[in-house]
């Protein structure tokens, strides 16, 4: 019983977590379907009651009115016949009438689960814009809200119940008077009239037992409605009837005018085409919304193109099965997520065989490994939700160890050295070029010096190449590419001579205060003319 318990909460989460779509847990309120999962589980013992209680409850009414007809008359039978019928019309007739508010009230309970669950996950936003009282409240009100719907449930519940309890004294003063009469009359002896009395008060218990069977299922049944809804859920992205394995990767990736989108009213992609020749490496820049993002979810199967073909090793994605292609995909995401274990967990998840000197090997590659070491547990330190012990510069660096662990021969970079700092972004780019060698890499850039040494650069524009070359190639075109290189360039200069100026200033200033009142006008001028200075250069 506990095992099969086990097994079916396991098969209900493994069905709704991991086999739909990113379209669906992109949409997703956590709380909210982790309540419905739970509530859910309340429909397995439905079976169980139905087979071992409710079948002899029947049996038991069944009996009960045979009886009265043999024993006592015909009559006794009838009025037994009629309050069973007209209770149980009236329970399931007002059941009815509760599912209703029962399922405001399981809404409201599951609204209130999803609030308490994200006001829990984003724990660091509410303190940075001091919400807590905002969170408070709002919690508070889902909360109320929850209590008065269970309110209302409860004051349903009293309601049924009088009526269910009305039905049965009114049969049961019918019996009284009835059998009064008989005795009056000398058609009955007393014992026969106490034990009429006797069973007909043992049939409330039947009864009763039936309309609490009925609500606890019909409760069950409301509470699995959210998880039945769940169930209904199809993923967009399935293997299909002659899918194949990918058994090995070379690494050439194919897009031949892809297309895609999110919203139909707004395309993703518009016919996208480009190849990348294995062991190169291939770099994604343009404006936010350019289609970049989409392109590393339509490679790892998450989505499906609306048309067009993907292609790995000539041979089309829609082929292949998710799993063989995601086999051979490392990705390293611009906000990586750890699970609440130790830092060896995390990095052998990629590949739970690898050895702990393959572990040491990947971190020193990614310039982790002297840092985990630093730490007092090491690589037994627990990382905490989603990872937040770690800085963003650390938890990419496991991101990069852990792909390297896994051995892909595809690796996706999406901004994978946006939370490091210069000095470690260079030991970073010297083990992602150590990493690529053989291996076929797409990075998604904003910083394009970072990508100068990429064997070729796609400009996406509205969800089509722009352009596409080298650096030194795109430089020339003096196109989108060239543009977008002379305004970091200029930022980045201006940015480093405000530093210089500021630096100045500051000597100045203290020079000042130790010269005395004999150089303050000279000082004066000179701070003068480096606020100008620094102004000039803030505005170019």
């Amino acid at each position: 019983m506990f095992s099969r318990e086990i097994l079916e909460k396991n098969s209900t989460f493994h069905g709704v977590e991991f086999a739909l779509s990113l379209d669906f847990h992109l949409g997703k309120k956590t709380g909210e379907v982790l309540s419905a999962l739970s509530k859910g589980n309340s429909i397995n013992t439905f079976l169980e009651q139905f087979t071992f209680q409710v079948v002899p409850m029947l049996i038991d009414l069944c009996v009960a009115v045979g009886y009265f007809w043999i024993v006592f008359d015909v009559y006794y039978a009838l009025v037994v016949a009629i309050v069973t019928f007209i209770y149980l019309y009236v329970t399931i007739r007002m059941a009815q009438w509760r599912a209703a508010i029962r399922r405001q009230m399981v809404n409201a309970s599951r609204q209130e689960d999803a609030v308490k669950n994200d006001s829990m996950v984003s724990y660091e936003t509410v303190k940075y814009f001091n919400a807590e009282q905002y969170e408070f409240g709002r919690y508070r009100g889902a909360v109320t809200d929850f209590q008065k719907a269970e309110y209302h449930v409860l004051f349903s519940l009293t309601l049924m119940n009088t009526c269910q309890n009305t039905v049965f004294m009114l049969g049961l003063l019918i019996t009284c008077f009835l059998a009064a009469y008989q005795v009056a009359t000398g058609e009955q002896k007393v014992g026969k009239f106490v034990s009429l009395l006797t069973y007909m008060a043992q049939l409330q218990g039947p009864l009763n037992f039936f309309g609490t069977f009925f609500r606890s299922i019909q409760s069950a049944m409301i509470n699995s409605e959210r998880m039945l809804e769940l169930f209904r859920e199809q993923p967009t992205v399935i293997d299909g009837p002659n899918t194949r394995e990918l058994p090995r990767c070379d690494g050439e990736i194919t897009f031949e005018n892809v297309k895609f989108a999110y919203d139909t009213r707004k395309p993703a992609l518009n016919g996208l085409s480009f190849r990348c020749r294995p062991g190169t490496t291939t770099a994604l820049v343009g404006e936010s919304g350019g289609g970049k993002s989409t392109v590393f979810r339509l490679l790892f199967r998450f989505y499906n193109s609306s048309s067009g073909h993907i292609l790995i090793d000539g041979r089309k994605v829609e082929n292949l099965t998710i799993d063989s292609v995601r086999r051979h995909i490392g990705v390293v995401p611009q906000d990586t997520v750890l699970f609440n274990e130790t830092l060896m967990y995390n990095l052998k998840y990629a590949n739970p065989s690898a050895t702990d000197e393959e572990v040491y090997a990947a971190c020193r590659a990614a310039s982790i490994h002297d840092k985990i070491l630093a730490f007092p547990d090491g690589y037994q330190t627990k990382v905490g939700e989603r990872g937040l012990r770690l800085s963003g510069g650390e938890k990419q660096r496991v991101a990069i160890a852990r792909t390297i662990i896994k051995i892909p021969g595809i690796i996706l970079l999406d901004e994978a050295t946006a939370a490091l700092d210069t000095e470690t972004e260079e030991h970073i780019q010297g083990a992602l070029s150590t990493l690529s060698k053989g291996r076929t890499m797409l990075v998604i850039a904003h910083r394009l010096s970072t990508i100068t040494t990429a064997d070729q650069i796609l400009v996406l524009h509205n969800g089509q190449v722009a352009e596409h070359g080298t650096h030194e190639q795109l430089l020339s075109l003096k196109g989108r590419y060239a543009s977008m290189w002379r305004k970091q360039i200029r930022a980045q200069r201006a940015a480093a001579e405000a530093q210089v100026l500021q630096d100045r200033a500051q000597r100045l200033r203290s020079a000042s205060t130790a010269g005395g009142d004999d150089s303050s006008s000279q000082s004066d001028e000179e701070r003068n003319g480096m606020s100008s200075r620094l102004e000039r250069s803030s505005l170019s």
